[in-house]
């Protein structure tokens, strides 16, 4: 395991960590909103990290990165862009399969939109949304949003729900309670900020349409947060993509990867494994 510091373009540290087999091929975890490095637990605990070089980073604003409170530095998209483009250049990663959970799968998107995928080896958006259709909001992630005018007692009961609809298959309390722990590590300016935080759609489809590597779409069906429409919108926006497949789990919520993760790791593995063999 290895720990460093990268500074973003605009002077945001971003925690960045590493796992595995530093010969083996790339893959970078990119986390949901109010998480952190620690949600990939089940992943960076796994076999994966023996056989691959795994890399996972907290967003600005959370965790153990920096936490700028201007608005600025959450509604400008190409920051977020320039975010991952600083840690593959710092960790010199060469054709990297990127995973973005939830808002990590926009922050994924916006990367597309500013610099392409030709640095990339493949695409797993999980239980994400990166075409931003209002269709696709779940019951969980509009409560949340209907919180924001409630007194402090009244948005942290609320955030702390959002997160328990992470999960169809609820976490142990131990879990919960760090979670909670790690979620409430983000400021509420920064927190307001990302909410706020919108993309041109055209922007979006012409992205999503340039794509050409292999995309692996993961997506719970029980997701109260975000509805599988979601995915659906993304497979269609995928007109050049190499290959593309939605992987449904059945019994899972937003988290499939931490649900299901014995499922999740092994296509992922296997996703990997046929892009770049070990």
């Amino acid at each position: 395991m290895e720990d460093v510091m990268v500074r973003s373009p605009d002077g945001v540290e971003l925690f960045v960590r590493e796992w595995g087999n530093p010969a083996g091929p790339e893959i970078v975890l990119i986390h949901g909103q109010a998480q952190c490095t620690l949600s990939f637990e089940r992943q960076t605990g796994s076999f994966l990290a023996e056989k691959y070089r795994v890399v996972a980073f907290d967003l600005r604003g959370h965790g153990a990165s920096g936490k700028p409170t201007a608005p600025e530095f959450y509604l400008e998209s190409q920051r977020w862009a320039d975010d991952v483009k600083a840690v593959l250049e710092a960790k010199r990663l060469k054709r990297p399969v990127l995973a973005g959970w939830s808002m990590g799968g926009r922050v994924l998107r916006q990367y597309l939109i500013h610099y392409g995928d030709a640095a990339l080896g493949g695409i797993n958006f999980l239980a994400t949304r990166p075409v931003e259709h209002p269709s696709s909001v779940g019951p969980g992630s509009a409560a949340v949003a209907a919180a924001r005018g409630l007194d402090l007692g009244g948005r942290l009961r609320a955030e702390i729900e959002f997160l328990k609809d992470c999960y169809a298959k609820p976490p142990t309390a131990h879990e919960l309670e760090l979670q909670i722990a790690y979620n409430m590590l983000v400021p509420r300016p920064a927190r307001d900020a990302i909410a706020a935080w919108k993309t041109n759609p055209d922007a979006i489809l012409a992205a999503l349409g340039r794509v050409t590597v292999p995309v692996l779409i993961s997506h719970g069906t029980l997701d109260r947060l975000i509805l599988p429409v979601a995915a659906e919108m993304t497979l269609n926006a995928l007109t050049l993509a190499k290959t593309k497949r939605i992987s449904w789990y059945e019994d899972c919520g937003h988290s499939p990867f931490y649900e299901d993760a014995e499922r999740y790791n092994r296509e992922l593995d296997e996703f990997v494994s046929a892009i770049r063999p070990a």
